[in-house]
């Protein structure tokens, strides 16, 4: 992890003697503190990590996860582990391992005020920095570690794509459809989803961030199924869309006009290219359409860690792509009260383009009913 925690000293704007990561109580833990802590699992609630310019990392460990910290540290000479048996322990713990008056970086995008408090309480006279920017710049660029995890957790989410035509059949509900696919993540080879799944049906499907529900599914709908695995805590993030039943002419257009826009983005993808670009050059496509206005988010995001990584793609992005950034191409089509067509894949960006980390079927496919 040394080299991960230089990176992120090399990017801060002005000097510091050290970086703490905190974490609270779940769900707010601080994705970067495993970022530079590579533990193979658990939680590590009020768990916290001193980082040191030279690359050494120190962390403090519940006796929860333990055994977890320890088989950590035995990987890694730069990282050494000390464990707590109650949480005012951290606060000595701090206290021993920062200068008095020193200069401290903290992740704020991430710290909870309570944390904060601590660690300010741990560091008299001590003045502290906002490392947010340069932890999330060092995160958005995979090593090789990174990217192969990325790839697994990919393999999983196109297995699980490619499944789910077998799986639909009249009557069934949204949320019966969102659990089957959970479980055949897991069965995959999946860690966890890395975020709530997205089933819906019909004019469900024309709400982006909708919810599932108990509506059933009947013949002639389009649906979109938005789901993503966890492989050793890094996301994969796919969303594909069919049709159940006899033809919707008007979603079949929908649905091969979103394939040309995300082809068109895809196109687009190289190192250097403002993210910007590979938004405008999707929505181009979807506005010489019939459907002009309804692509209503950025094109995509990048993955990690979280499933939104830190990195967004709209018609404002002026930050460029970099080669080891991992990213989705995701335009949709949107007609409320009707239903909706979004095609969401992950790739990795390299010198010259992209390589396709997700490679389930994206075209039209309508399952009999």
């Amino acid at each position: 992890m040394k080299e991960r925690v230089r990176r992120i000293f090399e990017g801060l704007e002005g000097s510091a003697d050290a970086l703490v990561l905190v974490n609270s109580a779940d769900p707010h833990l601080d994705h970067s503190f495993f970022y530079l802590f590579d533990a193979p699992s658990g939680l590590f609630e009020g768990s916290a990590a001193v980082a040191f310019p030279d690359g050494r990392l120190h962390v403090l460990s519940s006796l929860l996860e333990e055994e977890s910290a320890r088989q950590a540290a035995r990987e890694d000479p730069s990282v050494s582990v000390d464990t707590m048996s109650a949480p005012d322990d951290r606060r000595g713990w701090l206290a021993r391992l920062l200068p008095p008056g020193g200069r401290i970086a903290l992740n704020y995008r991430e710290l909870t005020h309570e944390d904060y408090r601590a660690v300010e309480a741990a560091v008299p006279g001590g003045s502290f920095v906002d490392a947010s920017a340069a932890v999330r710049r060092a995160r958005m660029v995979k090593d090789s570690r990174e990217i192969e995890r990325l790839r697994r957790a990919a393999a999983v989410g196109s297995r699980v794509a490619e499944e789910i035509p077998s799986l639909l059949h009249r009557g069934m509900t949204e949320t019966e459809l969102a659990s089957e696919i959970e479980y055949r993540m897991m069965r995959a080879g999946a860690s966890g989803r890395s975020f709530a799944t997205i089933v819906g049906f019909g004019r469900n499907g024309a709400e982006p961030h909708y919810a599932p529900q108990e509506v059933p599914l009947e013949p002639g709908v389009s649906l979109v199924c938005d789901f993503g695995a966890y492989y050793r805590r890094y996301a994969s993030d796919i969303t594909r869309s069919f049709h159940f039943g006899p033809t919707d002419p008007e979603l079949k257009r929908v649905h091969e006009c979103v394939e040309a826009a995300q082809q068109a983005g895809f196109d687009a993808v190289r190192a250097g290219v403002p993210g910007k670009e590979v938004h405008l050059a999707a929505q181009r496509v979807v506005d010489a359409s019939p459907w002009k206005g309804r692509f209503i988010h950025g094109v995509g995001h990048s993955i990690g860690l979280s499933v939104h990584d830190g990195y967004g793609m709209s018609a404002r992005t002026e930050e460029p792509l970099v080669t080891g950034m991992a990213i989705t191409v995701e335009p949709g089509i949107y007609l409320p009260g009707h239903g909706g067509v979004r095609i969401e894949d992950d790739v990795l960006v390299t010198d010259g383009g992209l390589e396709h980390l997700t490679t389930a079927r994206r075209s039209y496919l309508e399952v009999p009913a």
